[in-house]
C-alpha cells in the first residue's frame, strides 16, 4: 500500500495517513495479518516525517485496526471490509456506471464529490435519525 498524501487538502497527513487505510480496510485492499509500510518506507515514498507515520499508526492501533509489533512492523488486526462493498460487489458494478455517465454528462470530480456528498449526507442523515443514534464512532 502506498499512502497519496495532499498537501493542499487541509487534512493533517497523519490524518490522511489514518483514512486511506481504513478505506482500504473498508474496500478489501487490506486484511488481517497484512503488513503496513514501514514509517521509513512511507517517507521514502510520501515525504511524511517517520514521526507522522507512527502517530497515524498509533491511533489506528487505539482503534484496534492494527497492532504494532516492535521490531516487526505494524499488522492489520481487523478489516473493515463488507461482502457488499467489494471490488466485485453489484453495487460498486452500479456506482462505476453512475460514474461513468456523470463523466459522460460533463461533471467534473469536484462536481460528483459535491452530488454525492450532498446524497449521501441525506439518506444517511435520514437513516440515522429513524434509527434513533446519532453520528458513527468517527473521530473530529
Amino acid at each position: 500500500m502506498e499512502f497519496r498524501i495532499d498537501r493542499r487538502s487541509g487534512v493533517a497527513a497523519y490524518q490522511q495517513i489514518v483514512q486511506q487505510t481504513q478505506q482500504a480496510l473498508r474496500l478489501g485492499v487490506l486484511v488481517p495479518g497484512d503488513q503496513l509500510p514501514t514509517a521509513k518506507e512511507v517517507a521514502a515514498t510520501s515525504a511524511v516525517n517517520p514521526n507522522t507515520t507512527l502517530k497515524a499508526y498509533r491511533e489506528l492501533d487505539r482503534e484496534g485496526l492494527v497492532e504494532l509489533r516492535p521490531g516487526l512492523g505494524t499488522f492489520v488486526r481487523q478489516s473493515l471490509a463488507r461482502p457488499q462493498a467489494g471490488a466485485d460487489s453489484p453495487l460498486r458494478g452500479e456506482l462505476e456506471a453512475w460514474m461513468d455517465r456523470a463523466h459522460e454528462a460533463g461533471l467534473e470530480q469536484e462536481d460528483v464529490t459535491a452530488l454525492v456528498t450532498s446524497v449521501m449526507e441525506e439518506r444517511y442523515a435520514a437513516t440515522r435519525a429513524t434509527a434513533g443514534h446519532g453520528g458513527h464512532g468517527g473521530h473530529g
